[in-house]
């Protein structure tokens, strides 16, 4: 726990930055400077009831947290976010959270989505320098204004055709934001005075309470994995995500798990298949190295797919292959994992452990009868459950997995479509499309492939 109340350094702080900024640049001069927003998130929002909304977040700091981002360049973020973001937030304070306003100005230039200006608003003066920076949402924290203040910055931002985020973090402001008619409200799940984050504030705020069907919920803070969205999804709308996305390097990675989670697209045969694979939100890309499989792919195809789709992490399927064509594969094509397929025991895998790079990890498939078997294998980093008779489409029976650990099983075997929602709900660590997502045998279906991604981003 914090003995500072770190809130009240902030807006010390902000109050001193509002004075400061004046002397430079004035309010009247600031209001012939800016002009009405084209981009209205509220009504962005109005298609999203039945879709979740994603507001992904740019920032370098936090004051709980030592640096986030340093080596993270704005640009690169920009083009992932605007991708799969509704909106983006950019982090403007400078002397807490590292921010600019030159972040701000740029994202709006690189980015066609709706930039919120995440900041600590107190004076009408920082919505007219927020536009003037680019900035379509503001957030106005009812833990700092007064209901008088609130309605006077809500009326500026609306003037100028910018839409109003209010941020809640208890019941009492909550109804607080009700009774103000705000049409979007953020629950933080981080409590302001000390910055400790209790991801269950959400469901504690909302829980039995009845809210017009027409305002938008968004859940923020300490949001880390797809598992806390699949709770979440039944009382929110939408979310704000951003440390969790910008402190490991692999930021478009970190986006996918959050928002799909763990998913395989296998089988892949053509360049265009992997790249479509990729861009719907898969993050593992499969190629069988089987000849006898009918989606067989050559090391050549295989190769070129890896080089002109890199954002994949690529599984090599092998199916009693030698430990030799196994290593043949592994020199030329980067793969993240091996899936062992057939029949291989103990003594192989543990040949295999020795002659391949420590960081390739091993998966086993279990083809699934009528019992779940024992993981007996060592070595194994994620075990495949797979139908008896792979390929054809068919699913084992799902209410075996009811009682067992599933976090280091990946899903397979007949995920189609009409399925994958009820295969997500059962939280496995992922799912593993092959046949489900094809027109014929080797040939994926875009359109297939995105929908199911639609729906694995909305399942609850």
């Amino acid at each position: 726990m914090f003995k500072i109340d770190i809130l009240q350094l902030i807006i010390k702080n902000k109050i001193s930055w509002i004075i400061e900024q004046q002397k430079h640049l004035s309010i009247n001069v600031l209001k012939t400077k800016v002009h009405k927003t084209k981009l209205n998130f509220y009504t962005k929002t109005n298609t999203y009831l039945l879709n979740k909304i994603f507001i992904l977040e740019y920032k370098k700091h936090s004051p709980t947290q030592k640096i986030i981002s340093q080596n993270v360049h704005i640009i690169h973020v920009a083009k992932i976010y605007q991708q799969y973001a509704t909106a983006i937030s950019v982090v403007t304070d400078e002397k807490f959270f590292s921010g600019s306003f030159k972040y701000l100005k740029l994202m709006s230039q690189i980015t066609n989505k709706p930039i919120l200006c995440k900041d600590f608003f107190l004076d009408p003066y920082q919505i007219f320098f927020a536009r003037y920076y680019g900035a379509d949402i503001i957030l106005l924290i009812l833990t700092i204004l007064s209901d008088t203040q609130y309605i006077i910055l809500r009326n500026i931002a609306h003037q100028l055709n910018m839409s109003v985020i209010t941020e809640v973090s208890n019941k009492i402001e909550f109804k607080r934001a009700i009774n103000l008619k705000a049409k979007i409200i953020m629950i933080n799940n981080r409590n302001l005075k000390n910055f400790t984050i209790n991801i269950y504030n959400t469901i504690n705020i909302l829980n039995n309470i009845n809210v017009n069907y027409k305002t938008i919920l968004i859940s923020a803070s300490g949001i880390k994995q797809h598992t806390q969205i699949q709770k979440l999804n039944k009382f929110v709308h939408g979310y704000l995500i951003g440390t969790a996305l910008l402190s490991n390097k692999n930021i478009l990675l970190n986006v996918k798990k959050i928002m799909f989670g763990n998913n395989k697209i296998c089988g892949l045969k053509k360049n265009y298949d992997a790249y479509i694979s990729s861009q719907a939100g898969s993050i593992f890309g499969g190629l069988i190295f089987t000849k006898q499989s009918i989606r067989y792919i050559s090391l050549v195809h295989a190769i070129n797919i890896v080089n002109n789709t890199t954002t994949l992490l690529y599984i090599g399927v092998f199916y009693n292959n030698s430990i030799t064509d196994i290593i043949k594969v592994i020199q030329k094509i980067p793969l993240f994992a091996i899936q062992l397929h057939g029949n291989e025991d103990q003594n192989f895998i543990n040949n295999v452990k020795n002659k391949i790079p420590k960081h390739i990890q091993i998966w086993k498939t279990y083809n699934i009868n009528n019992t779940i078997p024992q993981q007996k294998f060592s070595h194994i980093d994620l075990f495949v459950y797979d139908y008896y008779l792979p390929g054809s489409g068919k699913t084992f029976n799902w209410d075996l997995l009811k009682h067992i650990n599933k976090k280091n099983i990946l899903l397979a075997g007949g995920l189609n479509i009409y399925n994958c929602v009820q295969a997500a709900q059962l939280k496995c660590y992922g799912l593993d499309f092959n046949s489900g997502v094809e027109k014929t045998p080797g040939i994926k279906d875009i359109i297939k492939i995105n929908n199911i991604f639609h729906k694995l981003r909305n399942c609850t």
